[in-house]
């Protein structure tokens, strides 16, 4: 039903923006303004948008502009561009760009109310589909490595030089960022690619059992060892060796571990037969290594040893316009894994996916993804198939967190005690401020000039 879908109307005519008003709000939509690009953009960024119905002609960003900023900010909402100039270059270079339709001035009512509506009934992320499917295509570094956002394209190019080296790699990261999908794609792009990729999870293995895993053990060595058992560097020889929490090796077992990585050899536990290994080793951690030899829980000589190469995974919180492709992913995944027919999502569940910051990182998404998957019962997942992602959603409309105002201030001094306590509250970081505000950077910049904020 139109009550249940919230409108954006961008002109910067205000008769014509007010008509739209009155007409499409009659037809059970709610209905919100703007009156140039660069204020549409800060809309969809400040609140959920189902739809945009934008000119194209606007005197500070244009709705060309706008529409390509939004859609990187938000690819499922379907955008709607107006104008009275009419050509045929113009709605090739619109549609090429990702917008919905293309109406022009005067508008036809009955058209404007028919588009409305099947646009909102046929949202189908064309565009991120086509993205995953032309980088699934390419075969380059790991299917599973997805994201188009500076932080993964950076990422990539580094795993793609560190790859066709023999140095070791040691992987940092939050738990849940994909730290084994990164040496999986060092394997597969290195010369090594044709050898085994043995991983080991050094905290899922006792202390007592670690060092038969990793090196082996003779028939006889302890009570249970009932046949002669090779260790995982014999397994990876002429491959790879992705040791996972690394910093979780006990103190004597970092002892055992770097006299390997020194002499390129080792002995079974119980045996005396030393035996050379070919290895590149990966690992990955989610601790601070380096504070950790400052406490002296792992040893400094290891921990040189290991980060020849660091490479860092980033938090999904620090790639936000990764979300829509990767939620897309998994969707598709779990749709076919458990014969559903869900194929999409509605535009203000996939602004409560990018909003959310998944502190479990990828890991958690895809987790909710299958969740809402398996218990979904239509074809579009919407809000209140991510009830609890919502309840967890900050309200656009709230002052930030903490922040009390006099109801009789002016309103010029509670937007700026709000930035100010934004920007407190975020440490000083203007992007987190920006993003906490629901508004750009630039912005921000020029309200903290405006309104002399001291940082």
């Amino acid at each position: 039903m139109p009550e249940s879908y919230r409108l954006l109307v961008v002109d910067d005519d205000t008769a014509h923006r007010t008509m739209l008003r009155t007409l499409v709000g009659g037809w059970g939509y709610t209905i919100a303004e703007a009156d140039d690009g660069d204020s549409a953009i800060e809309a969809v960024q400040a609140a959920p948008v189902d739809l945009v119905l934008m000119d194209i002609r606007m005197v500070r960003v244009s709705g060309i502009e706008a529409l390509e900023r939004i859609k990187s900010i938000n690819p499922a909402i379907p955008i709607v561009l107006m104008t009275a100039y009419a050509s045929v270059d113009m709605a090739v270079e619109a549609l090429k760009k990702g917008a919905y339709d293309y109406l022009i001035k005067p508008l036809d009512f009955d058209k404007l109310r028919l588009t409305l509506t099947r646009s909102l009934e046929h949202i189908h992320l064309k565009r991120e589909n086509q993205q995953l499917k032309d980088q699934l295509a390419t075969g380059t570094l790991t299917a599973e490595m997805i994201g188009s956002s500076p932080a993964m394209v950076r990422l990539m190019e580094t795993v793609a030089q560190v790859a066709v080296s023999e140095a070791t790699v040691m992987i940092t990261g939050e738990s849940g960022t994909g730290k084994e999908l990164v040496a999986a794609a060092i394997h597969t792009n290195s010369p090594r690619k044709a050898g085994p990729l043995v991983k080991v999870n050094c905290a899922a293995i006792t202390e007592t059992l670690l060092e038969s895993e990793l090196f082996g053990h003779e028939k006889g060595a302890f009570t249970g060892a009932d046949r002669r058992k090779e260790g995982r560097f014999v397994q990876a020889h002429g491959g790879s060796l992705f040791l996972d929490e690394v910093g979780e090796m006990p103190i004597a077992m970092q002892v055992k571990l770097l006299r390997v990585l020194q002499e390129r050899e080792l002995t079974r536990v119980g045996g005396d037969q030393v035996i050379a290994v070919d290895v590149r080793l990966i690992v990955a951690t989610n601790r601070d290594l380096a504070r950790m030899v400052n406490d002296g829980t792992f040893r400094e000589d290891l921990y040189y040893r290991l980060n020849v190469v660091e490479l860092q995974t980033p938090p999904l919180r620090q790639r936000r316009e990764d979300i829509p492709l990767l939620a897309t992913h998994f969707l598709n995944r779990f749709a076919e894994k458990n014969h559903k027919t869900v194929d999409r999502f509605s535009p203000r569940a996939m602004d409560l996916l990018i909003r959310h910051d998944w502190p479990g990182n990828v890991r958690e998404l895809m987790n909710t993804i299958e969740r809402a998957v398996v218990l979904s019962r239509s074809d579009c997942l919407d809000e209140a198939d991510f009830h609890v992602l919502a309840k967890d959603a900050p309200d656009v409309d709230a002052a930030p967190s903490g922040a009390v105002f006099p109801t009789d201030l002016p309103l010029e001094q509670i937007e700026r005690e709000a930035i100010a306590n934004t920007l407190s509250s975020a440490g000083g970081n203007k992007s987190e401020a920006a993003r906490r505000l629901g508004i750009t950077r630039k912005t921000l910049r020029e309200k903290i000039k405006k309104y002399n904020i001291l940082q």
